[in-house]
């Protein structure tokens, strides 16, 4: 009898806990659909405690706090959600994107600086690995952006964190990634005018006696 009735609390509470998650998740999505994302956030980290392995969940989460400027904490959400959901290329993605907002953070030490930019390019490939197709080359565009970041930092960044070789490689790399983009999309001249500005980064850094 006993048993029966721990059992049934056991159920009841299960239950429980999944409507006030599945609530919490329904007005964090209807939040976020309606761009108020401090609200978002607000209803998906309740989700969050309730379940926190709910990768829909702290998908959402990540992208809210991304788009309330708070790229530490999306970093960590999108964190959480790839140890479940391993091959979503969509949070490789913005959790690239918040490590490049990151990295260009004038407070931040040369050290820090490096980790996020190179965290940036890092998650950009793995996006790329799990979706080669990349609608509208998306994932290309902003590594090519990423490597450009990180050669400008290379090339002048102080003491040992100043690196030529490893600089001019990363402009390098920025007009490939650029230049596959224009490629398979001619007509746009944004991309026509990043190539440009990374080959003239390009051009300064192989001219340069350092």
């Amino acid at each position: 009898m006993r048993f029966s009735v721990i059992i049934s609390f056991l159920l009841v509470a299960s239950f429980e806990n999944t409507s006030a998650q599945n609530s919490y998740v329904k007005l964090g999505q209807q939040a976020l659909m309606e761009g108020d994302f401090k609200a978002a956030v607000t209803q998906l980290e309740r989700a969050c405690l309730v379940d926190s392995t709910n990768a829909n969940a702290l998908w959402m989460l990540g992208y809210s706090y991304y788009h309330s400027e708070n790229y530490h904490k999306s970093i960590v959400a999108y964190t959480k959600e790839l140890q479940i959901n391993p091959i979503d290329a969509s949070a490789y993605y913005y959790r690239a994107r918040a490590k490049s907002y990151l990295g260009k953070d004038v407070q931040l030490s040369a050290a820090e600086k490096e980790q996020y930019l190179l965290g940036a390019i890092f998650d950009l490939t793995k996006a790329i690995a799990v979706d080669p197709n990349d609608a509208n080359n998306k994932f290309f565009q902003t590594r090519g952006i990423a490597y450009r970041e990180y050669g400008v930092f290379k090339l002048t960044a102080p003491g040992h964190y100043y690196d030529k070789i490893r600089g001019v490689n990363s402009l390098k790399a920025s007009v490939a990634d650029l230049e596959k983009v224009l490629a398979e999309n001619p007509g746009r001249t944004d991309i026509a005018a990043l190539i440009d500005l990374s080959k003239q980064k390009l051009g300064e850094a192989l001219a340069a006696r350092k």
